[in-house]
């Protein structure tokens, strides 16, 4: 990062937006597939406003994060703003930043957690082209009435094999958060899915 260039802001009122986001994404991890709308653009900053918001609500210098990409000022926007520090490898993660969903890495890459203390386990943060325009799939379980169709865009062709997986695992297992824009669409490891489209 050049150091002449000044980070980019933070939450305009930590306080109370932080509050706000964090309520939010709990919202989405407890009624799975249902959009939260999480604040405006942070100015300067490569990363879309949800997962702007997502950050600096969940992490502190306790999480580590990975970083799929690591060029750019990112890493060091979130950790002057929350002490957040990077992630050495994969199992090390609190949270991991994806933002080239198509090469997602496999999702038993990350820490499961264990049987006697699953909240070990990574949350993974997963900007996505859409979540409107990918093939159907069906989700089922705790916080959602009935059904939910789903249509989240630019995954790997392998990725809904890998949450059955996932899923099995329970109380281990991984969670995740999609965002597009200022939007963000919870995956917690309880849902079950099924394809509809043959994908």
């Amino acid at each position: 990062m050049n150091q002449n260039q000044p980070l980019s802001a933070g939450f305009a009122d930590p306080v109370h937006d932080a509050q706000t986001a964090f309520r939010r994404v709990l919202d989405a991890l407890s009624r799975p597939g249902r959009r939260f709308v999480l604040g405006g653009a942070v100015p300067g900053l490569a990363l879309g406003p949800a997962m702007a918001h997502l950050l600096l609500a969940l992490t502190d210098d306790d999480t580590p994060v990975w970083w799929q990409r690591e060029e750019g000022a990112a890493p060091d926007w979130l950790r002057f703003h929350t002490g957040a520090c990077r992630a050495a490898a994969l199992p090390e993660a609190a949270f991991a930043v994806i933002l080239d969903a198509a090469s997602l890495p496999l999702l038993d890459s990350f820490a499961p957690g264990s049987a006697q203390a699953p909240e070990g386990s990574a949350t993974l943060l997963v900007e996505v082209p859409s979540l409107d325009d990918g093939p159907a799939v069906e989700w089922r379980g705790p916080g959602i009435q009935d059904m939910q169709t789903v249509r989240i865009a630019g995954l790997p062709d392998h990725f809904w094999t890998q949450w059955q997986a996932n899923h099995a695992a329970f109380p281990q297992g991984v969670d995740i958060v999609f965002t597009c824009a200022d939007k963000a669409l919870g995956l917690p490891r309880t849902t079950r899915v099924r394809r509809l489209e043959g994908i």
